[in-house]
């Protein structure tokens, strides 16, 4: 069997990690960059800031929809001792915003852990590498360090994704690193059996706040991070045109040409909204979803939509393919679903008008059941 390419070019990697697909804006950032910046920070906190709400002036893209004042907290938070915790509803852009953090103070946003039910203490903070432990015993050389260590040893930010769908015993090893800056290796001896916080480390945690399987935690934990919510994007054009515009980025990596339409666009955001909201935009209450209809949601399933109508038919997407797509989004937590999705397509032509909605009505048979 051949060996397997473990790096790849940029160009086919399908999603560069930040500081890699804003390279150039970082760059700009840091030579025009004359504020004083944290001790270990790549930029300071202005230019951190411009960097995720965008700079018109220097070409800098804006990359994340929300409060402003949300970053600058964050940023804040980052540059003092305690660590941050991001929590919301899923698909609020949560782990980007992370990413854009890390990106913007670290200059790498690599040094990620996943939470899981799975997940250990050896994958956070080191593990060993069992040959050369059984043959040396401890060292330097047989410590392999994970994340955490990484982060501690080289003054870097550290994300950790879905601490809570950790057991509480595995996010409690976070305790000596955010409240006294140390990391201790029992194995070894002497002054490596400690490694103390470089400046520049900190923790950016992620949790949701809905979905199931995630565990409390602890209140020695909690007093170590500030909290900040992460609410959905509450503009109806805002979150359109950033569903338009991430899912054109999308289709164009698919080798997609054709644009979402737009009218069939503005009645896929409107349909989230207000599946998500359990509300009508004119007010009328309606079954609300018990399946996430977040707008990373409503990326996908736009995304999905122009890769159907362009692969099977070389044409955009349309209201058939939108039913068909959505279906899938819907049913995924219970069966119920799917019957609100089939009663909201059946009651909206009733006082909608346009031919995208007059589509979606007459679609709603491609639903499954």
């Amino acid at each position: 069997m051949d060996a397997v390419e473990v790096t790849a070019p940029a160009g086919q990697v399908q999603r560069p990690r930040a500081e890699v697909r804003y390279t150039d804006e970082l760059a700009r950032l840091g030579a025009a960059d004359e504020a004083a910046r944290p001790p270990g920070w790549a930029l300071s906190v202005q230019a951190a800031r411009r960097f995720i709400v965008g700079d018109e002036k220097l070409g800098v893209s804006r990359k994340f929809v929300g409060d402003p004042s949300l970053i600058d907290r964050a940023l804040i938070t980052l540059a003092t001792s305690r660590g941050l915790m991001l929590v919301g509803e899923p698909g609020t852009a949560k782990s980007l915003l992370s990413e854009l953090l890390a990106a913007a103070v670290s200059g790498d946003s690599t040094l990620t852990i996943q939470g899981g039910a799975a997940t250990t203490e050896d994958q956070i903070r080191y593990s060993w590498n069992y040959a050369l432990l059984v043959s040396e015993g401890p060292s330097t050389r047989s410590l392999v360090p994970a994340p955490l260590l990484r982060g501690m040893a080289e003054g870097r930010t550290v994300r950790f994704e879905e601490i809570t769908r950790c057991p509480l015993e595995v996010q409690d090893c976070l305790l000596s690193p955010l409240s006294d800056r140390v990391l201790a290796i029992p194995e070894l001896t002497g002054p490596e059996s400690m490694v103390f916080a470089r400046d520049g480390f900190n923790i950016i945690a992620t949790a949701n706040t809905r979905d199931r399987g995630v565990n409390d935690m602890s209140s020695a934990l909690k007093r170590r991070f500030n909290f900040e919510t992460v609410f959905p994007i509450a503009d109806l054009a805002t979150e359109m045109a950033l569903v338009e515009e991430e899912a054109t980025q999308l289709l164009r990596r698919s080798g997609v040409t054709a644009v979402p339409t737009r009218g069939l666009t503005e009645v896929l955001v409107t349909a989230f909204r207000e599946l998500r909201a359990g509300e009508t935009s004119r007010g009328d209450s309606m079954d609300r979803l018990s399946a996430v209809m977040s707008t990373a949601e409503a990326v996908s399933v736009a995304h999905a939509v122009g890769l159907r109508g362009w692969f099977l038919r070389g044409e955009p997407g349309t209201a058939e393919d939108l039913v068909a797509c959505l279906a899938g989004t819907a049913a995924k937590d219970s069966p119920e679903d799917l019957a609100k999705l089939r009663r909201y397509l059946s009651q909206q032509i009733t006082w909608r008008s346009g031919p995208h909605w007059t589509a979606l009505h007459n679609a709603r048979h491609h639903l499954p059941g």
